[in-house]
């Protein structure tokens, strides 16, 4: 990404982010005037929350320690108070506009008004770390999706084939060593022929990841087949060239605008569509890819972001596999990637093309889930022609 763009992304970021965090702050320190000696204690840990997570990134980019795992932690979990105490905060800001019209409210400026923010203040918090704790435990939660599919093509290799998915991992500080020996659990479980990891296997800058030696135990993904993967956004963001270079000295075939044939399968890999933005480099079209490929036979398409699926249609692409989306993470934020994308979480036909896109199996910012369940896909191919 240019440096003009960096700065840009990253001013209108924080400003957001800062404004956010204010009108929360202020809600809170308003809500304490029945308890005005907790004002200053207020604002000092409303202050060490809302900058931990830049101070963790600071510290990981200087000396990966003890301290800066705990500051990522913190500042990962505080993007989800975030989301939730601005929900609350604008639904306690309509009921104040509405006690304008209705005056149900006590009269502002009485012992019982102060009583009653400094209520709603406490409640909301308990309710907020009540809701955080609830999706954390989601999250650490793995399902296994099971999908049969029936491929109208012949395959000489194999009449089926089964193919474990694992898409956004986000390897770091967060996906730690625990998470990602869980994580290679469930799928060295499912003895799947063929092991794809489509895109954001990283979670962004690669050194927590080599601090933790979690490439020894990617290395113990069992596959009878092979183990490919492609590249995410978050690889670029955290610096392709040596997130791809660790995953690669690791077991794991990244495809990066290329093609492979394994078990009776042409298996494509797309480059990720921030390769234009953050490094420059144009990826290669679909009709590029698909050059030479002989479509009588299964093809399997990865592209880690799920746009123009009928891209996937029109090169006779039988199962197309994505990732990204996470399905929002977090409730209610499914309603904008339901918005942004076709097909934000699930299966989906499209002429003879299955498509379907993962969740996830970690997580990004937040260990926290809510409204989606973390996944691994198994997935069996009949080859039915």
């Amino acid at each position: 990404m240019r440096k003009g763009q960096v700065i840009i992304f990253f001013s209108v970021f924080l400003s957001i982010y800062g404004l956010v965090n204010y009108y929360i702050f202020i809600r809170g320190f308003q809500g304490l005037e029945y308890h005005s000696e907790w004002r200053l204690s207020y604002a000092l840990i409303f202050l060490f929350v809302a900058t931990s997570y830049f101070v963790g990134r600071f510290l990981e980019k200087r000396y990966l320690s003890v301290l800066s795992d705990v500051f990522m932690w913190i500042g990962s979990f505080w993007f989800a108070f975030i989301l939730y105490f601005l929900l609350s905060v604008i639904a306690i800001d309509i009921a104040r506009l509405l006690n304008i019209a209705f005056g149900f409210l006590p009269v502002a400026g009485s012992q019982e008004w102060a009583s009653l923010k400094f209520f709603v203040f406490v409640a909301t918090v308990i309710l907020t770390f009540l809701i955080v704790f609830v999706a954390y435990l989601n999250a650490k939660n793995i399902r296994v999706k099971r999908l049969d599919l029936a491929i109208n093509k012949s395959n000489a290799f194999a009449s089926e084939l089964t193919i474990a998915v694992a898409s956004d991992i986000h390897l770091g500080t967060i996906i730690n060593r625990r998470g990602t020996k869980r994580i290679v659990e469930i799928l060295n479980s499912l003895n799947a022929d063929i092991v794809l990891l489509p895109g954001d296997i990283v979670d962004g800058d690669v050194e927590p990841v080599i601090k933790q030696n979690l490439g020894e135990v990617l290395r113990t993904i069992k596959s009878k087949y092979g183990i490919f993967g492609i590249t995410g956004n978050h690889e670029y963001i955290g610096g392709v060239e040596p997130a791809v270079k660790y995953i690669s000295d690791h077991g794991i075939r990244v495809l990066r605008d290329e093609r492979i044939e394994v078990a009776g399968l042409t298996i494509i890999g797309r480059e990720d569509r921030s390769a234009t933005g953050f490094a420059g480099k144009k990826r290669k079209s679909i009709e590029e890819l698909a050059e030479g490929v002989d479509r009588a036979k299964p093809i399997i398409l990865m592209d880690h972001q799920p746009f123009k699926l009928d891209e996937a249609v029109s090169i006779g692409t039988d199962l197309q596999l994505s990732g990204h989306t996470h399905h929002g993470q977090l409730w209610p934020l499914n309603f904008i990637t339901n918005k942004v994308y076709e097909l934000s979480w699930g299966y989906l036909k499209k002429g003879n093309t299955h498509i379907y896109v993962s969740c996830g199996a970690g997580s990004w910012g937040p260990p926290t889930r809510l409204g989606n369940t973390p996944e691994i896909m198994l997935i069996r191919l009949r080859f039915t022609a």
